[in-house]
C-alpha cells in the first residue's frame, strides 16, 4: 500500500460539486487517458451531469468514466476503466466510460501516441478512484457515527462489520460530495489487485461486430456535403491552374474550390510542416459517387517548384553520407585504436525503404464551421494541435473551436499530423456548410508523411580471445537518423562510437509505429547475431556476457536502459522456447529490444516451403511492468509481431520523378492470413513496476529475430528491406 498526494505543485488534481440529480462529481484534472464500457447492467440516473473531466457517481451507484485520450486500437477504452474501477473498489459491471472531446483546461496530453498512455496516467486514474473511494467511505462514517478504520468496501458497497450495515455507493454519493478532499490518499498494494490484471473484453468489441456508428467515416451531420481532395500528383509540384467549369455541372456538386493549409506568415503547430501538399483543389458535392466521378473528370494542371527525386537519387545520396564521418553523438575510450587492433573486425551494412501507415480507415474528418464557431469531429491523435492549426486558418480563437474525437480505424503514427482536420474545417468556412472530407485510399498513400528511408553501418572489432572490443555505428534517415546513441551495447564496449546524419529530401516523413526503433532494432540485433557467429559464441549467450558486463561495471553514465531487466526478458524467452533444442528442418532466430520503457525479447521457429519462410511459432517474452488487461495487452503483442513481419518481408513505397510508384493494395504488398505465424506465445516478466509502453515495443526486434532465422535456413543473410526483394535468397 502507497500513499499519494491529491495535490500537485499547488494545483489541486481533485474537486468535488454536487450531481444535478444527485450523486458526486469527482473532477480530476492531469487525467490522461481513460473510456467506456460496453453494457448498461443497471437502469441510469435520471439525470446525468455531463462534464469533461469528471468521474460521476450517480445515486444508483453507476459510475461515469470520461475518457480524454484518442483511441485508436490500442484498447484504452478498457484499460483505463479498470485502473480507477480498482482503487474506487467498484463493480466492474456497474462501469460506464463516455469519450470525452478536447478540454485542455482539464486534461494533459490529449495525445495518442509513444506507448505512453497507460503510463502517463497510471498514478493519477488511481489517485482518482482511491480518492472517491475515501470520501464516500467519511461520508459514511459520518452518517452511521462511527470511525473510518471500521468501514470496509467491496464491489461499490461500504460495510460496517461491527453493525452488520451496509450500504451502496450510490446511497451516500450526495453526502460524499460535500466532503473535503483529503490531501492524501491510499493506494492498494498490486496484491489487493482484483480488477487489474484480469481479462476484461473489450468495451467497444460488441458495436465493432455489429457494426454501430465509432469511426469518424461514421460520423453524420445535417445538411452535411461530401468533400474530396486532389493533391499533386509527385513530390516537388504545386497547383498551376483548374478547369472546373464542367465538373460543376455535373449532378450532385456544389462547388470546386482551392485551399491552402499553411499560408506563408502564419504560425501553425510542428504537424504542419509535415503537410507537404498545402495546396489543394477540392470538390465537394452531396454524395460520395457523385463527388468520385466528378473528381476523376477534374481537369488540374501542375508544374515543378523544387527536384522531383527518383528513388534510386535517395539511394546514391545515402551512399554518400555513409561514407563519412562526423561529429560523435557518443563516444567511448579509443575506438580507433580498438578496430586498428583488432584480430577480426565484422563490417555490415542495413537498409530500409519509406513505408506507408495503411491505416485500415483512411484520412477523413467532419467540419461545421460557422460565423462565431468551428465544430470538428473525427479521428486523430493530435487533438489539440489540430485546435491551434484550425483556429489560425480560420481566423477564430481557440475557445471557438471544438475538437471531438471518435475511435480510430488505426494510426500508427499518421493521425498525429491533423492536415485532414485542418482541410476539412477551412472547406467548411469556404461552402459555408457541414463537411465530411474523405481521402480515397490513393489520396492516403501518395500524400505523404512516410515511414522515413534508413541506412546503417556497424562495425565489431574482436580480439584474439574473440572477446568484442569495438563497437562503431553510423546512421542516416531522411529528416534525421535512426540511431539511438545511449541505448544497448552501448555500456557494454569500452570502445564505443556512434554518428549521425541526416537527409533532405522534399518527400514528407513522420512518425510511424516505433519510430526509428522499428528499423534500427532489426538492423542492430541482426547484426549481434553475426558477430555472435564470428565470435564463435551462442547468440544469446554473447547477448547475456555483454548485460552482465553493463551490470558488474557498465561504460559510460548515460545508457538508457536497465541491463537486468534486459537480461531478463532474455532468459525468459530462452527458458521458455527450450532454446538449443532445436528441431530438424525448423530454423530458429532471437532479437531483443528496448524502447518506450518496454523490453522485448523473440523467438522465432520457421520453415522453409517452396524455398519462402513460413513462421511456425513466436516466442515472446515482455517486461512492461503491471499489464492492466492480459488479454488486451496480449493483442496488442501479438499485433505488433503480425506488423512486423508483414512490414520486414513486403513493404516498399518507391518514386519515379517524384511520384510515389505504389498507391493502392495492388501494388503496396502486405502480410496476408496464410503468411502470419501459425502461433504466438506471450510471456509477462511479473515484477510489480508501474505500467510502461506496450503498443508498440514488440514491433521493433520481430525483425531481426526474422532475419536471423532465415539465415539458418539459407545460410544467407538478408541487409535490405523487404526482404522478398533479395530474390537470390528467398526466391
Amino acid at each position: 500500500m502507497s500513499i499519494i498526494k491529491t495535490t500537485y505543485n499547488r494545483r489541486s488534481f481533485l474537486k468535488a460539486s454536487t450531481l444535478a440529480g444527485g450523486g458526486m462529481v469527482l473532477g480530476f484534472s492531469w487525467l490522461a487517458s481513460c473510456t467506456p464500457t460496453e453494457e448498461e447492467i443497471m437502469e441510469m440516473p435520471e439525470e446525468w451531469f455531463n462534464i469533461n473531466a469528471f468521474l460521476k457517481i450517480g445515486d444508483n451507484g453507476i459510475v461515469t468514466i470520461m475518457s480524454p485520450n484518442p483511441e485508436i486500437g490500442q484498447n484504452v477504452k478498457t484499460s483505463m476503466p479498470m485502473i480507477v474501477a480498482e482503487e474506487l473498489d467498484v463493480d466492474w459491471d456497474n462501469v460506464i466510460v463516455e469519450q470525452a472531446g478536447l478540454d485542455t483546461e482539464n486534461f494533459r496530453r490529449q495525445v495518442a501516441g509513444g506507448s505512453q498512455s497507460i503510463r502517463s496516467s497510471w498514478n493519477n486514474l488511481r489517485m482518482a478512484g482511491a480518492t472517491a473511494r475515501r470520501m464516500l467511505l467519511e461520508a459514511a462514517a459520518k452518517e452511521w457515527e462511527v470511525p473510518v478504520g471500521e468501514l470496509t468496501t467491496d464491489a461499490g458497497v461500504i460495510s460496517h462489520k461491527n453493525s452488520g450495515k451496509t450500504m451502496g455507493y450510490g446511497e451516500i454519493a450526495s453526502a460524499a460530495a460535500d466532503i473535503p478532499v483529503p490531501e492524501e490518499v491510499e493506494l492498494k498494494d498490486p496484491k489487493d489487485f482484483k480488477i487489474i490484471g484480469t481479462d476484461r473484453r473489450n468495451v467497444d468489441g460488441l458495436k465493432l461486430v455489429k457494426g454501430e456508428p465509432l469511426f469518424g467515416l461514421d460520423t453524420q451531420m445535417d445538411g452535411m456535403l461530401i468533400a474530396m481532395m486532389v493533391h499533386p500528383p509527385a513530390f516537388g509540384m504545386k497547383l498551376k491552374s483548374v478547369d472546373a467549369e464542367a465538373v460543376k455541372a455535373m449532378p450532385g456538386i456544389k462547388d470546386v474550390i482551392t485551399i491552402n493549409t499553411t499560408p506563408e506568415g502564419i504560425e501553425l503547430p510542428w504537424s504542419a510542416v509535415k503537410n507537404l501538399f498545402n495546396e489543394l483543389v477540392v470538390v465537394v458535392g452531396n454524395t460520395t459517387w457523385e463527388v468520385m466521378k466528378a473528381k476523376k473528370a477534374l481537369k488540374v494542371e501542375w508544374e515543378a517548384n523544387s527536384i522531383l527525386e527518383n528513388t534510386d537519387e535517395h539511394k546514391a545520396k545515402f551512399e554518400e553520407l555513409m561514407a563519412q564521418s562526423t561529429e560523435a553523438a557518443r563516444k567511448d575510450g579509443d575506438p580507433d585504436a580498438a578496430f586498428a587492433n583488432a584480430a577480426q573486425v565484422i563490417e555490415r551494412t542495413y537498409s530500409s525503404p519509406f513505408m506507408a501507415h495503411n491505416t485500415m480507415e483512411p484520412m477523413n474528418f467532419v467540419a461545421n464551421v460557422t460565423a462565431d464557431k468551428a465544430e470538428l469531429i473525427g479521428p486523430v491523435q493530435t487533438p489539440e494541435g489540430l485546435r491551434g492549426w484550425a483556429a489560425t486558418l480560420l481566423g477564430m480563437e481557440e475557445s471557438q473551436v471544438s475538437v471531438m474525437m471518435t475511435r480510430q480505424g488505426g494510426g500508427f503514427g499518421r493521425r498525429l499530423y491533423g492536415n485532414f482536420g485542418a482541410e476539412a474545417a477551412l472547406i467548411s468556412q469556404k461552402v459555408n456548410a457541414p463537411v465530411k472530407l474523405m481521402y480515397t485510399r490513393e489520396d492516403d498513400m501518395t500524400q505523404g508523411t512516410y515511414r522515413p528511408d534508413y541506412k546503417v553501418l556497424y562495425r565489431a572489432a574482436l580480439d584474439e580471445n574473440n572477446n568484442l572490443i569495438g563497437f562503431h555505428v553510423r546512421g542516416a534517415g531522411t529528416g534525421g537518423s535512426p540511431v539511438f546513441s545511449n541505448r544497448f551495447p552501448a555500456g557494454t564496449v569500452e570502445n564505443y562510437l556512434a554518428e549521425n546524419h541526416a537527409k533532405e529530401s522534399n518527400i514528407s516523413t513522420g512518425a510511424w509505429r516505433a519510430p526509428r526503433s522499428h528499423f534500427i532494432a532489426g538492423a542492430e540485433q541482426s547484426f549481434l547475431d553475426e558477430v555472435a557467429e564470428a565470435a564463435g559464441k551462442d547468440p544469446i549467450e554473447f547477448r547475456l556476457e555483454l548485460f552482465d558486463r553493463a551490470i558488474k561495471d557498465p561504460i559510460g553514465e548515460r545508457n538508457d536502459y536497465d541491463a537486468e531487466r534486459y537480461a531478463g526478458v532474455l532468459k525468459l524467452v530462452k527458458e521458455k522456447a527450450n532454446w538449443g533444442q532445436q528441431t530438424d528442418g525448423v530454423y530458429r532466430g532471437v532479437s531483443a529490444y528496448y524502447c518506450h520503457n518496454s523490453y522485448v525479447a523473440q523467438v522465432i521457429d520457421l520453415v522453409m516451403d517452396d524455398n519462402k519462410p513460413k513462421v511456425k511459432k513466436v516466442w515472446c517474452a515482455v517486461d512492461c511492468g503491471i499489464v492492466v488487461n492480459p488479454m488486451a495487452a496480449k493483442n496488442q503483442i501479438e499485433g505488433g509481431i503480425v506488423d512486423g513481419i508483414g512490414h520486414a518481408m513486403y513493404s516498399e513505397l518507391t518514386f519515379t520523378d517524384g511520384k510515389p510508384d505504389q498507391n493502392n493494395y495492388d501494388k503496396y504488398r502486405l502480410i496476408r492470413h496464410s503468411e502470419a505465424p501459425e502461433e504466438i506465445e506471450v510471456f509477462f516478466v511479473d515484477n510489480g513496476i508501474d505500467p510502461t509502453g506496450l503498443g508498440e515495443p514488440s514491433l521493433p526486434p520481430i525483425v531481426a529475430a526474422l532475419a536471423n532465422a532465415i539465415a539458418q535456413a539459407t545460410g544467407e543473410r538478408l541487409y535490405n528491406q523487404p526482404f522478398v526483394s533479395e530474390q537470390e535468397v528467398l526466391g
